[in-house]
């Protein structure tokens, strides 16, 4: 198999492999899939994550013919993947596993330390190739998909896994900084109320350093001392 990055003239294969995989992991209509494929792969959003360069899309062929792809990005020391997707009749055959250590390796390469794996937690299938990559669930969290917010499971190294204590208003809190959401300014942590991340209670605005405590119902975040905002917009895919 061979591993390569992707170029705009991939496109097309890009869109067919997403297409193919959606359809064999979820129950969604054809129009919610239409409309995710059109969002995140239509020819100008394409173009614009290939020109990212903190964004890398790797795409895997068999014998010259595309077959899975991914998709990733580095913020500082962190690699998050956020899509992985293998065409439904070429799973099986350790395509996914490959491509995973493709793609951690040019995570690694552009400076990441720790490697996170994002997932539908209504994934069963995908959770379970993030845990046969030996990674460990860390947290969760919310991403909008056609409009309707869905549960997500973030699998991270377990040496990233420690919690930070910090002393907010006089109250000691834990903050997960393996759990965490790119934002405009910087990255926004799960912040706990116990060592044992029983009870989740806000999140830590890395930009300055805030505590933010309040989400809508579609997983808005937004920083009311330096307006560092997250907006849902990931997709998520099959990791197969």
């Amino acid at each position: 198999m061979n591993v390569r990055e992707a170029t705009v003239s991939d496109g097309p294969a890009v869109r067919s492999i997403a297409v193919r995989s959606m359809e064999a992991s979820y129950s969604l209509s054809p129009n919610t899939i239409e409309n995710a494929i059109r969002k995140w792969y239509g020819v100008d959003g394409f173009a614009e994550k290939l020109d990212d360069d903190d964004v890398f899309v790797l795409l895997a062929e068999l014998e010259g013919e595309p077959v899975a792809f991914s998709e990733s990005v580095v913020a500082g020391d962190r690699g998050d993947i956020n899509w992985l997707h293998v065409a439904a009749m070429y799973r099986g055959k350790g395509i996914g596993r490959e491509l995973y250590e493709a793609t951690r390796d040019r995570l690694e390469d552009a400076g990441a330390e720790t490697i996170r794996g994002l997932v539908l937690a209504d994934n069963s299938e995908g959770n379970r190739f993030w845990e046969a990559q030996g990674l460990t669930k860390a947290g969760e969290g919310s991403v909008e998909v056609d409009g309707t917010a869905f549960m997500e499971n973030v699998y991270a190294d377990q040496e990233a896994i420690d919690l930070e204590p910090v002393a907010i208003d006089g109250r000691e809190l834990y903050v997960d900084r393996s759990d965490a959401d790119r934002g405009s300014a910087g990255d926004f942590y799960t912040v706990y109320d116990d060592e044992a991340r029983e009870t989740k209670y806000g999140y830590y605005c890395g930009a300055c350093q805030t505590l933010v405590t309040s989400m809508d119902a579609m997983g808005r975040l937004e920083c009311p001392e330096c307006d560092n905002a997250r907006r849902p917009t990931r997709w998520d895919a099959a990791y197969m």
